[in-house]
């Protein structure tokens, strides 16, 4: 079931903080949990999750972080919100045997027909769509502000 938990708001968060913030060097989890308050514990599950489905990639080392696995065009909120869901353990009610004959003819098929309404829509915005956004807002990028001259 389609459900707003914690865990896919952050992940959501994280990969867009990722794609916004991202310049020549990765992300560390560190300035994600800065920059958005995600706590440590729930951010580096779903952070390693996104790395193993290959939304983002992880990079080892001192100066190591996360980065898109991909460009931020070719990553939909719908993948993300897939690989959470694949994560929560909470049973989903539309699968439960118990119920009514007014719930299992109308209601559920109701609900799952509003699911699919959504997945498609998520299906359809990507990370770069949410940039977008986060730009026409005024939310400033912290790589804006760091100029690298490096040559």
């Amino acid at each position: 079931m389609l459900r707003i938990s914690k865990k896919l708001m952050f992940a959501i968060e994280a990969v867009l903080d990722i794609a916004y913030n991202a310049g020549s060097e990765p992300v560390q989890s560190g300035e994600i949990t800065r920059r958005q308050g995600i706590p440590k514990r729930y951010l580096e599950q779903v952070l390693q999750q996104l790395v193993r489905e290959g939304i983002l990639a992880g990079v080892r080392g001192p100066r190591g972080g996360y980065r898109l696995a991909r460009e931020r065009r070719r990553i939909t909120i719908g993948e993300i919100v897939r690989v959470v869901r694949a994560m929560e353990t909470a049973a989903d009610p539309i699968e439960d045997p118990a119920g009514s004959i007014l719930g299992h003819k109308v209601v559920r098929p109701m609900w799952m027909d509003l699911q699919e309404e959504c997945m498609k829509r998520l299906d359809q915005t990507t990370i770069e769509d949410l940039c977008l956004k986060a730009r026409q807002a005024g939310v400033e990028s912290e790589t804006e502000n760091r100029i690298d001259f490096t040559i």
